[in-house]
Formats: C-alpha cells, sequence, structure tokens
C-alpha cells in the first residue's frame, strides 16, 4: 500500500536490534502507513519503507522538528538503553532520560496520536523482600536495580506527558531479551567459558527471544490498551541448567566470590549491571494475565528454546554502528 495511507509510526529506537525488528516487520503490515525511526544510532538491517534520522539523545530541537513533520498516529518507544548492553550505565540512565524527555514533550503536542508503546521491564517489579516472587501486572513496581527504575520512570513520565491527551499508554514489560545480535549483558555473560551460578540456592529465570518481543509490539500498536502488560517467555530455567545445557564450565559462587568474578567477566568483555546479577543471585521470573487476552497472541519461543539457540549462534565481529552507516553510505 501507499506510505500516504494507513496510519503513520514513529519508531524511537529504531537503530537497535529490536528497534530495527520492529521496523521492519511494520513494513510488513497492511495498517501501516508512513514510518519514520530516530536514534543516536543507525539501523542493524535493511529496510524497505522506513525513512530514519540519526539524532542524538539531547537533541530536542531536531527530535521535535522530525515528530512534528510525521504527526505519529503510533508512537513506539525503543529509546531505552539498558545499562551495559551499549553503553555504560551512567550513559544508559542519561540517554534514556533524555530521549524520553525531548520525544514525549514533542509527541504530546501531535494532534494525531493515538497510542504509545514503551518498551518497560518485569525488572520494575524488583527482587527479594515482600516481593512476590513470579509476579503479574497488578504487582506493584518495586525496583531494586539501576535499569528496573529507569524503566519505572520511562513510565511514569509517558503517563504524565500524556496524561492530557487522547492517546492510551501501554507499556510492554519484557522478560530479558536475548537473540543473535541482540546486546545483552545476560546473554554475554551466558556465553562466556565459564559461567558463574548461585551455589546456595539455584534462582529461576525466564528470558524472550527478540523476535517475539518485535511481534509484541507489533500487535500492542494496533490496539487501544493503556495498562502494562508482561511478556515472558514459556517455561523457565535455573542459572546451574542454563550452564549444563551450554556445555561451559560452571562456576559455583557464593558470598564474596561474587565481587572477584564480576570483575573477571567484565576483562573478557561481559560487564554485570545490577540487573543481571539479580537474575544470577533472585532469579527473574513473571506472568501475565493480560498477554493472549488483549494482543490475541503469546510468546511462541519458549524458555529452554531461546536458551539452547544462544550456545549455536556463531560469534561475531562488531563493527560500531556509526561506522557501519558511514560504510554503507
Amino acid at each position: 500500500m501507499s506510505d500516504s495511507k494507513g496510519r503513520r509510526v514513529l519508531v524511537t529506537g529504531m537503530g537497535g536490534q529490536l528497534g530495527s525488528l520492529v521496523a521492519a516487520e511494520l513494513e510488513k503490515e497492511s495498517w501501516v502507513g508512513r514510518i519514520v525511526g530516530i536514534d543516536a544510532d543507525p539501523p542493524r538491517r535493511r529496510l524497505s519503507r522506513s525513512s530514519f534520522h540519526l539524532i542524538e539523545p539531547s537533541d530536542a530541537a531536531r527530535t521535535r522538528a522530525v515528530i512534528e513533520d510525521l504527526d505519529p498516529h503510533v508512537l513506539i518507544h525503543l529509546a531505552v538503553w539498558e545499562p551495559d548492553a551499549r553503553v555504560s550505565p551512567t550513559l544508559a540512565e542519561r540517554h534514556t532520560r533524555e530521549a524520553a524527555h525531548s520525544i514525549f514533550s514533542a509527541a504530546r503536542e501531535c494532534p494525531s496520536l493515538q497510542h504509545v508503546v514503551l518498551r518497560s521491564g518485569i525488572e520494575v517489579y524488583g527482587r527479594g523482600g515482600h516481593r512476590p516472587d513470579v509476579p503479574d501486572e497488578t504487582a506493584p513496581t518495586a525496583p531494586t536495580s539501576q535499569y528496573g527504575r529507569m524503566l519505572v520512570q520511562v513510565e511514569r513520565s509517558a503517563g504524565d506527558a500524556f496524561s492530557t491527551t487522547n492517546a492510551d499508554v501501554t507499556a510492554l514489560r519484557l522478560a530479558p531479551v536475548i537473540g543473535p545480535h541482540i546486546p545483552s549483558p545476560l546473554g554475554r555473560l551466558l556465553r562466556l567459558p565459564f559461567v558463574p551460578f548461585n551455589l546456595l540456592k539455584p534462582p529461576m529465570f525466564t528470558v524472550l527471544h527478540e523476535a517475539d518481543a518485535a511481534r509484541a509490539f507489533v500487535l500492542a500498536s494496533q490496539r487501544t490498551i493503556g495498562q502494562p502488560i508482561n511478556v515472558v517467555g514459556d517455561g523457565e530455567i535455573s542459572g546451574f541448567a542454563a550452564v549444563r545445557r551450554s556445555r561451559h564450565i560452571p562456576l559455583p559462587l557464593f558470598g564474596p566470590e561474587w565481587t572477584v568474578t564480576r570483575r573477571i567477566a567484565h576483562l573478557f568483555g561481559a560487564p554485570v549491571p545490577e540487573h543481571v546479577m539479580e537474575v544470577l543471585h533472585n532469579g527473574r521470573r513473571a506472568t501475565s494475565g493480560r498477554c493472549e487476552s488483549f494482543l490475541g497472541w503469546r510468546p511462541e519461543i519458549a524458555t529452554n528454546d531461546v536458551i539452547d539457540s544462544l550456545f549455536s549462534w556463531e560469534g561475531v565481529v562488531r563493527v560500531p554502528p556509526k561506522q557501519a552507516w558511514e560504510q554503507a553510505s
């Protein structure tokens, strides 16, 4: 269909692997017209009918100009930097905060905006204490990591920004996303020659494949929801079970040995931020009472299958995104 017809969609964070996947899926949809993306890095795949603008998170003026020109019907906000995925925890928090402010401030003025779909995560529920071990969407948000606090702030900022508009806000709270080219701190850690696990208690966790995560955003963008939705893969796995499936060297740990292991992992190119330490110590699970009823769909790739495929992916030589963009130009 012509890009002049259908709903106009803005994808922030299009330069990341998930953002590029979402854009590719949107291009297949008959209800989608014009697709525009913005990010600090260029898309990681070729897109046929999406236009892209390379904009730093702090550049509010250029961000506003692009958004006002598009006047989107749908905003898919993926401009969330996971600590130690692409940048340091300090930069991740700053970029996420700056992007949310400039994007939400401009988008709330768009008269055509109908739906806002946010990237969030089950890290918002936190771990330990009196928190539920397997929270659903009715559980209170009580984050216990930097990333969890960042995600809660994105949700609150969107709620405040769009509260006086006609747009509904839907936060997709994703399980840790893993895929062949997703820069995941958890995925990198599990692919090390040695993999630490909690010797005293085998905490369980669940993960989500990148393809399922992308599909969830496309489906949520078509619907009026206005409530958070947990998006988690079927099943769960312990750290020790994941190590056994990898045939890597299990490294049982407890107490102060975790501090030493974090430093060693960092030297191997796999920094271990707070939210990943929570997975190793306390697990990371959730359940959804809304995904299937609101989206008419559930993730298709189970946790064990995602973990198995993690160890079959071949290594790649990383080319910095901006350098790759210049080479392709």
